[in-house]
């Protein structure tokens, strides 16, 4: 594969255009048929494990501050937790990680703390797919605006959204699909550069009918 000239102005241009955003102001939707979905705030990627990031752990405070305010205002949470068996096939992609009934497959006690909401735990980077999303879906048919938050940009949030938004397109339901830059993040290595795995995934999202926004209003 040849990186030329032309790559590099296609990576100018999705900045741009990932970089100047508007805020969302929450206030703007309907409250009553919107809900916070939280993904994989757990402290195997928050504190602690093979996959725990500074990242991460910042931006724990910020979902913190932000899930208070839904919590204020009657908005429905629902959160995902990463847990899986020690023998996880993913294990063959990704270093061990929040092994079930451990304290990294917990969600932090700062959100925790805050309000109840339901969890769902997750064995894939996917938590559209699992059965218990679906049914909760299926109960909560009138929902129509989701904002989505979390960890990690380029992995679980860009696979939940597309698949959510790829959901309602099909059953010919109009929805918003809500992801803020500044509530969603990804972990940083020497393979993987999280501001490049940051734009790309968000341009991906924005490109397929995910509404991006550079941070809430409210």
């Amino acid at each position: 594969m040849n990186i030329s000239g032309k790559s590099f102005k296609s990576l100018e241009y999705m900045l741009n255009i990932v970089s100047n955003k508007p805020k969302f102001k929450v206030l703007s939707i309907d409250i009553k048929i919107s809900t916070l979905i939280i993904i994989d705030m757990v402290n195997g990627f928050v504190k602690e494990g093979n996959l725990s990031s500074k990242n991460v752990y910042d931006l724990n405070i910020k979902i913190s501050k932000f899930l208070k305010f839904c919590h204020k205002v009657n908005m429905k949470c629902l959160a995902f937790a990463d847990s899986h068996k020690k023998t996880s096939p993913e294990f063959d992609s990704y270093p061990e990680h929040c092994i079930e009934g451990t304290y990294e497959s917990e969600i932090t006690d700062e959100l925790k703390k805050i309000c109840d909401f339901k969890v769902i735990k997750k064995n894939s980077t996917n938590g559209f797919i699992e059965p218990k999303f679906q049914k909760w879906l299926k109960e909560n048919n009138l929902i129509r605006n989701f904002i989505i938050v979390g960890n990690c940009t380029d992995i679980c949030i860009q696979q939940f959204a597309l698949s959510l938004k790829a959901y309602f397109n099909m059953n010919n339901i109009k929805s918003r699909i809500i992801v803020p830059i500044s509530l969603v993040d990804t972990f940083d290595s020497n393979v993987h550069n999280s501001d490049l795995a940051n734009l790309m995934s968000l341009y991906n999202m924005e490109v397929n009918g995910i509404e991006i926004f550079s941070d809430v209003e409210y």
